[in-house]
């Protein structure tokens, strides 16, 4: 092997996913990860601290588009409008990846250490969109509540649109939760 492969990070990820689904989380090593890749040990950790993280590499982008979004969303937006353009943003990002979105899902329902931390992953996402919210000028608890809605809005839209098969991106299952939100808030049904 040289010492330089080209995407390393890359042949990583597929490898880990072929494997997680083939084997299993719990049963797939770092070193079969790499094997697969065709690459070292020491490679895959130094793109990844562990095993897990590979499902969960995505989290700083997707942070990033989410407060991006939603800081830029007008001024005069209120605070549930700025959530979901920072929604609509994150969603644009997983749809260009939705059959390995649907993998990544299938292999964290089937490890209750995956589903924990993705629950860490969404509040960390929460935690930032509540703090993108206060930049703007949004006080307590008007802040938090928005980020949480949103995020609730969000996890069940995933879940919906990793189930699907066709032309629908994420950002409809999106809007579709936040008028579905929106209609509780008013006393409806939605």
């Amino acid at each position: 092997m040289g010492r330089w492969e080209p995407n390393a990070r890359g042949r990583l990820e597929q490898a880990a996913m072929e494997l997680y689904a083939e084997r299993g989380y719990e049963q797939t090593t770092v070193t079969e990860i790499a094997k697969r890749a065709g690459l070292t040990e020491r490679t895959f950790f130094r793109h990844y601290a562990d095993k897990r993280e590979v499902l969960f590499a995505g989290s700083a982008l997707l942070q990033e588009r989410l407060v991006g979004g939603l800081a830029g969303a007008p001024p005069s937006a209120p605070p549930i409008d700025a959530v979901a353009a920072g929604l609509q943003a994150a969603a644009a990002v997983l749809d260009e990846r939705h059959p390995q979105a649907r993998q990544r899902q299938r292999i964290i329902a089937a490890n209750a250490e995956l589903q924990e931390r993705e629950l860490v992953k969404l509040a960390s996402l929460a935690a930032a969109m509540g703090e993108a919210l206060r930049a703007r000028g949004v006080s307590e608890p008007a802040a938090s509540l928005a980020a949480e809605a949103g995020i609730a809005v969000f996890k069940v839209a995933f879940v919906r649109w990793v189930d699907t098969i066709g032309a629908r991106g994420l950002g409809a299952f999106v809007l579709e939760g936040l008028a579905g939100l929106e209609s509780l808030m008013a006393g409806g049904r939605p």
